[in-house]
């Protein structure tokens, strides 16, 4: 969704609030009597709403819960619900653009995956199909299928457990950082309303709404306190909530990744008696499945809208990548073995 998109939204949810307006008082007008009046009863409204929120709130910030529920008009609460964190306007424009097309491609279970998910994945499988890929590589010059394979798992097992790490490590400090920022601004509401209100309306200013608008705007914002934070936290800000459980998730994907894929080139050696066969079988392998990996990866990341040139070079990027990182592993271990 567009930042014109989103404009337009606003814009309709306050239609009907603004022909009311019009036909029952004065518009606003700047440096005016009237508009002071008017500020004068609107500051007093906002007392009122903000002294309704008890003093536990205030040193503690106000549950999450209490937050979301809170509820604006029908026709706000319906355009803000069509909209999310403006940094994503653009990802939810590509998947809807490209729905019908990953439909009518057998891709249609992608829009029921996470997008944090589905980057799990292709960074668990990036690392796994590459690093022991090579790591066997190199083993397999010393002529040892025995120690091909007990090196391989070794380095299969604290390689998922490092990811897997990683990816909870990763996602815990989003986690942390999002619940700082929203403290933040729960604590920022008590002591700079101003500064707040200041916030919502540098928002509306920057998508192009018209004052008029950002008044009403802000006058059925001011009615719900609580509301008014949620607004700058998703869209002052750009925050999104982590998913519950994400860190946990997010360990498990990037380890499985990883697993799965640094064990396919471990394979041929169970089934085979010289490790220079192992290694050559290893390679076919390896190259098929590198290709078709960043193949497919370009159809995830970017849709049926990219070209097949396009998915073809970034399968054959991956095989270079692949290639060149067991290339140097096996030379490396042949010249210091000798």
């Amino acid at each position: 969704m567009s930042i014109v998109t989103v404009k337009q939204v606003i814009t309709r949810a306050f239609s009907n609030s603004k022909e009311s307006l019009d036909s029952s008082t004065t518009p606003i007008l700047p440096h005016s009597n009237s508009a002071n009046t008017n500020n004068d009863a609107s500051t007093h409204n906002n007392n009122h709403y903000y002294d309704s929120i008890d003093n536990s709130d205030h040193e503690n910030g106000f549950d999450n819960s209490q937050l979301i529920n809170a509820q604006l008009s029908p026709d706000l609460e319906q355009g803000l619900s069509e909209t999310t964190s403006p940094y994503k306007t653009r990802s939810n424009e590509s998947s809807s653009s490209t729905s019908s097309n990953d439909s009518s491609s057998g891709l249609w279970f992608l829009d029921r995956v996470d997008p944090r998910v589905m980057s799990d994945i292709i960074i668990g499988l990036s690392d796994g199909l590459t690093v022991p890929f090579a790591l066997t590589a190199g083993l397999s010059s010393l002529g040892d299928t025995k120690l091909v394979i007990t090196g391989g798992f070794a380095e299969l097992i604290s390689g998922a457990i490092s990811m897997g790490l990683g990816g909870y490590l990763a996602a815990k400090s989003e986690s942390e950082y999002y619940k700082s920022q929203v403290k933040k601004e729960k604590q920022n509401f008590f002591t700079n309303v101003d500064g707040l209100e200041d916030d919502i309306e540098g928002c509306l200013v920057d998508i192009g709404l018209s004052p008029e608008t950002i008044d009403m705007f802000l006058k059925d914002l001011e009615k719900h306190p609580k509301k008014m934070i949620d607004f700058v936290i998703k869209f002052g800000r750009g925050l999104e909530e982590p998913a519950e459980n994400r860190q946990v998730t997010s360990a498990l994907t990037i380890g499985t990744g990883y697993f799965l894929g640094g064990f396919v080139p471990l394979i041929p050696y169970f089934f085979v008696s010289t490790v220079g066969a192992g290694l050559l079988i290893s390679i076919a392998i390896m190259l098929f499945t590198l290709f078709w990996f960043g193949y497919f990866k370009t159809i995830v990341t970017m849709g049926n809208d990219c070209s097949t040139w396009s998915k073809v070079s970034e399968g054959f990027q991956m095989v270079l990548i692949g290639s060149l990182a067991a290339g140097c592993a096996w030379s490396m271990v042949y010249l210091i073995g000798s």
